[in-house]
């Protein structure tokens, strides 16, 4: 049986000019990676940022992190 490709963590991230001034926010709902950022920089705890925001999962969380992983990684400033 073939293996079956893991999907895109990106493609949970949307940027759309009309949802939050066209900040990245987890698709289908209004919550921006920078609000997840920021919660996992104060060492809030994952499970904890899932109660406060039921509408996430984990793989979102995980997809706002590879989101500012791939901003960070294209930023070529030397």
């Amino acid at each position: 049986m073939a293996k079956q490709p893991k999907p895109d963590p990106l493609a949970r991230i949307e940027c759309n000019p009309e949802i939050m001034v066209g900040k990245p926010v987890i698709r289908g709902t209004r919550i921006t990676v920078e609000l997840i950022l920021d919660k996992i920089a104060a060492d809030v705890p994952l499970e904890e940022i899932l109660v406060d925001f039921p509408h996430l999962t984990r793989a979102d969380v995980l997809a706002a992190v590879a989101y500012a992983r791939t901003i960070v990684a294209s930023d070529r400033r030397a």
